[in-house]
């Protein structure tokens, strides 16, 4: 079996073979070889195919062990070299399709609850814009940044949704399933850090528990333009040779971040154009009243502000409607302001609010009525006025965080709206995508198919 050990070489190289994800991940460096990779595959197969025949022609004697490898080979390569046209056939995934992780029988929802956010309501690429201007813009009026960061743009190129800020080291992080840094998914500013680079400033790719203290999350809507401008932010410093402190850069971009948010000046924004940054759906109005004739129950649960919420809807609605409130008569309870993910486990009385006044009453909210919109509160609150129990509720929102996991404790049914994964599911239909999975496949076979040759 000596004749076998010189396989090692091959198969060593195969099996260090390691996939990039492509897609939204795409932008920070990874890089898909598509059928390329397996045709350089196929070519692997036939110098494993000369070496097994070299290995024949050395044994002395007869070895039933070649014969049965033999034929293991000749059934593992027919069936790789069959994989490419088994692919054609295969099924396609729908990018716009429902998919489910546990049962569900929607015969048993009486109650259907939305976010407004990306759940109902959808906004077109230039609302980051909109965000990353009003931000850099209070940076350099009350925080005082340099004049020149107000010439910085958004770049919607770089950032994806999930990445994490290191607090400490400035450096914006992709990390895996297995919290490891993804090898091309590390920049400081907007250098892509080598893995040696990596490696020089965390020990490792890996990320323990001591160092993910001082990683914050950026998983929200404003995600894409708070990486973008925090990278933006890094970068000046660091062209410009002066010394910072990269917590204090996140503070104080997050900080401009939540003020354009909570100031209001990203829902007068959007407003004052939303032929620009809201995108109409001619369906929406057509799904909520078709729930409603089938006798559901119907709410909205949004931390946004009743008139951002007011406006946005009477625009999308505005082509399906005659009256311009009638968006509120398709819900049974509307709650704004709600301090979602605090709702769901604080015990904040609701408040309800007067639309022409633009204030809060003062008297106790023990029953919810139609047309009228209500602040605050809470999900105990919620659930004893209503007395909607948990499993007959599911709730549709964005935020796997804020929307999701909260509801989900009270036993509610929830949906996740995550547009990102549309873009993903069409490269992963793609021919190069596929191919791609075939050379890993391939990589393990063989490698397997090695190991056990030295075991024989």
């Amino acid at each position: 079996m000596a004749s076998f050990r010189r396989l090692l070489p091959l198969c060593s190289s195969l099996r260090g073979t390691r996939f990039s994800s492509s897609g939204v991940y795409e932008r920070f460096g990874a890089n898909v070889c598509g059928y390329s990779k397996f045709t350089s595959s196929v070519h692997t197969v036939s110098k494993f195919e000369e070496k097994i025949k070299r290995a024949e022609a050395d044994a002395s004697e007869d070895n039933d062990d070649i014969d049965n490898i033999r034929r293991e080979f000749d059934a593992a390569k027919r069936s790789f070299l069959e994989i490419p046209e088994a692919l054609k056939a295969m099924p396609k995934t729908n990018p716009e399709g429902i998919y489910v992780n546990r049962g569900l029988r929607l015969d048993l929802i009486q109650v259907y609850g939305f976010d407004y956010d990306f759940t109902l309501a959808h906004y077109s690429a230039n609302l980051q814009n909109l965000i990353y201007d009003l931000a850099k813009e209070h940076m350099v009026k009350e925080f005082k940044y340099p004049e020149v960061c107000m010439s910085f743009k958004y770049d919607p190129s770089f950032p994806i949704r999930g990445l994490y800020y290191d607090r400490e080291h400035g450096c914006l992080l992709k990390l895996d399933f297995f919290g490891s840094i993804e090898e091309e998914g590390c920049f400081y500013g907007r250098h892509q850090l080598s893995e040696e680079e990596i490696v020089e400033i965390y020990g490792t790719r890996h990320i323990g528990r001591d160092q993910a203290r001082r990683l914050v999350g950026l998983m929200d809507f404003f995600c894409f333009s708070e990486a973008c401008l925090i990278a933006d932010m890094v970068q000046y410093f660091v062209d410009a040779k002066l010394e910072f402190d990269a917590c204090y850069i996140y503070e104080d971009v997050n900080n401009a971040i939540q003020h354009v948010h909570h100031s209001g000046l990203m829902h007068r924004g959007i407003l004052s154009d939303p032929h620009r940054y809201l995108v109409k759906n001619g369906q929406l109005l057509q799904f909520l009243r078709i729930l409603k004739e089938k006798g559901k129950r119907l709410f909205l649960l949004t931390n946004s502000p009743y008139y951002f919420v007011d406006g946005g809807m009477q625009f999308m609605l505005e082509d399906s409607t005659g009256n311009s409130d009638s968006w509120k008569e398709l819900f049974d309870v509307v709650i704004a302001k709600a301090n979602k993910p605090g709702f769901y486990t604080s015990e904040h009385p609701f408040r309800c609010y007067d639309t022409e006044k633009d204030t809060l009453a003062f008297t106790k909210v023990d029953t919810f009525l139609k047309n009228k919109i209500y602040y605050h509160g809470s999900l105990k609150s919620f659930l004893q006025i209503t007395k909607w129990k948990g499993p007959e509720v599911i709730y549709f929102g964005d935020h796997l965080f804020s929307d999701l996991r909260g509801p989900s404790k009270a036993g509610w049914r929830t949906a996740a709206i995550i547009h990102e994964l549309e873009d993903e599911i069409r490269i992963q239909n793609e021919d190069r995508y596929r191919f791609e999975q075939v050379y890993i496949f391939a990589s393990g076979m063989f490698g397997t198919f090695y190991y056990h040759c030295l075991e024989l």
